[in-house]
């Protein structure tokens, strides 16, 4: 049989313990026929078999993305990227260059402002200084929180307030309208309509369906937007997505670009869980699962929020913030009641996966998957807990004992890469330095670790991603937390396909599993962590068929 692909001459790390190095790679119908030496692997070439010379680069398994928002991200390609600018001065400047880009947006809608990028309060007056006339909003980097202008708030129908659930608030001001700070998902909803990409936030927002079925030229709007999330996704050596928002809308859409051959890599989407949703509601979950099964597109999981975030206060803390005394912020989900939500999604079968910022959202989370184990009896369930910027050392040990999978975004914290190291740390404590955002500790307590972006919380970038998990620095009074280089290549690869349920499809080089693999621009073991992000992807490969080539 002649391999279709071949990628031969290179470093090429398996991530397979049974054979760790090999010198080429050969693909056929989409599966790997064979990995070993350039001798083994050059016998496969036939007429029309391409082949590609590493030139000694190295070459991975796909990368596997365990936590992104796919349509978000790339429906915010086209919005303005505001990381890096800081001050009023600077961003103004954007602002009015983007607006004057884009004449006829009914929406000029920013990403990555940090919370302090205004050395200040952020609120509609402070916008309107910068552009009055035209709605203008900017989201905070990690998507929990927008601002807008008057001209926002006034479009939206919500400058005289907005009824939202528990968790979710437009700020008031003492005069009776909105302050232009909107936290969580169902605050800013009526601004993200305004821009036209409401459908596509249905998944994070309120994990339901288009209330009308889209028509043809709308459904290919938001297809269009997910193509160039993929696109990028592609050029960042990603072959396996996990969704982390989603219904079967975007599933459906999903499928509909799988058949039209515009599937650039495996996607998982889960069913989004509110705390307004009754029990009933998983059987939702269950027919999605049931509908989407195969090795590009599945479903399988349950995704839910336990809570907000630090920066704004609404991350679940067991203590005081030390800002605010009295305020630890509330659970989206009642322990009990997140017991029971935690038992049935088990029960029939489902993976779970909880956003969980703050320690005693954690902590409710393990108790959750603790009680649906001893209800259910112990079953390779995998259940994820996302983010883990807090967690109180008694918790530690518990994540391997229970099988808890820790997700966990290498370029999150506070000055590991984008992220400022204020106002986050202030709002920890200095006391906690030493429990926030920890790698290493939860790697030798047992947990299984798999790395990812946030995307667009932060950038995509896997090298970018890899740089920031060898080279952040500890915190005061805390160990280090970076993993070694094969460490933290494995959480991007093997790992994150163990986490999804996905090793018996992609995460490793080896013969018959997909034909997913990436070949970097350089050999990655000789290079400089402080340099690695000079070095872009040369080729992404996906079920063998080519999906980014730049340098090779």
């Amino acid at each position: 049989m002649h391999a279709d692909l071949i990628v031969t001459n290179a470093r090429v790390l398996t991530m397979d313990p049974a054979n760790p190095k090999a010198a080429a790679v050969a693909i056929a119908g989409g599966r790997i026929l064979l990995v070993g030496t350039r001798r083994d692997v050059d016998a496969l070439a036939g007429p029309e078999t391409e082949i590609i010379d590493a030139q000694g680069k190295t070459v991975l398994p796909g990368f596997v993305e365990s936590h992104m928002h796919l349509a978000l991200g790339g429906a915010e390609l086209a919005h303005l990227q505001l990381t890096g600018v800081e001050g009023a001065e600077a961003l103004g400047a954007a602002f009015r260059d983007f607006a004057a880009q884009h004449p006829d947006r009914p929406l000029l809608m920013a990403q990555g402002a940090h919370y302090g990028i205004l050395h200040g309060p952020v609120t509609r007056q402070a916008l309107d200084a910068i552009i009055a006339d035209r709605p203008v909003a900017m989201t905070a980097h990690d998507h929990h929180t927008v601002w807008a202008n008057t001209a926002a708030l006034t479009a939206a129908g919500i400058l005289h307030g907005y009824k939202t659930p528990p968790g979710h608030e437009v700020v008031m001001g003492a005069d009776g309208t909105a302050t232009g700070e909107l936290r969580e998902f169902e605050a800013f909803s009526p601004i993200i309509d305004l821009g036209g990409e409401s459908r596509l936030n249905l998944g994070i927002a309120t994990g339901g369906e288009p209330e009308t079925w889209p028509a043809d030229e709308e459904r290919a709007a938001d297809k269009a937007r997910i193509l160039d999330g993929l696109r990028h996704a592609a050029k960042q050596g990603i072959t396996s997505v996990v969704n982390m928002d989603g219904n079967r809308y975007t599933l459906q859409l999903l499928r509909e670009m799988q058949n039209e051959g515009n599937l650039l890599a495996r996607v998982r989407v889960p069913f989004h869980f509110k705390p307004h949703m009754e029990l009933s509601e998983l059987d939702r979950a269950s027919a999605m699962s049931a509908e989407f099964d195969d090795d590009w597109l599945t479903c399988g999981f349950v995704k839910l929020f336990m809570d907000g975030v630090v920066d704004s206060g609404t991350a679940y803390m067991l203590n005081d913030y030390p800002d605010s005394p009295g305020h630890r912020a509330e659970p989206l989900f009642a322990p009990e009641r997140f017991n029971q939500i935690a038992t049935e999604i088990d029960r029939r079968g489902l993976q779970i996966a909880v956003h969980a910022i703050g320690d005693a959202a954690v902590r409710t989370t393990i108790d959750g998957y603790e009680a649906a184990a001893q209800a259910n009896g112990a079953r390779d369930s995998r259940h994820r807990i996302e983010h883990i910027e807090l967690i109180d050392r008694a918790d530690i040990p518990r994540l391997g004992a229970l099988g808890i999978t820790a997700s966990l975004q290498p370029p999150h914290p506070p000055g590991a890469m984008d992220f400022p190291l204020q106002p986050t740390l202030d709002k920890i404590g200095r006391e906690r330095w030493g429990d926030a955002y920890l790698t290493r500790t939860l790697a030798e307590a047992g947990a299984k670790v798999a790395f990812a972006s946030d995307w667009p919380v932060a950038d995509i970038s896997v090298i970018r991603g890899l740089k920031a998990a060898l080279t952040r620095q500890p915190y005061e009074g805390a160990q280090d937390e970076c993993l070694s280089l094969m460490q933290s290549l494995y959480a991007y690869t093997a790992g994150g396909a163990w986490a999804a349920h996905r090793e018996n499809v992609t995460g490793t080089l080896r013969k018959g599993l997909a034909g997913d693999l990436v070949v970097l621009s350089c050999d990655i073991e000789s290079t400089p962590p402080e340099d690695l992000d000079k070095h872009p992807v040369a080729l992404t490969v996906c079920g063998g068929r080519i999906t980014h080539r730049d340098s090779i």
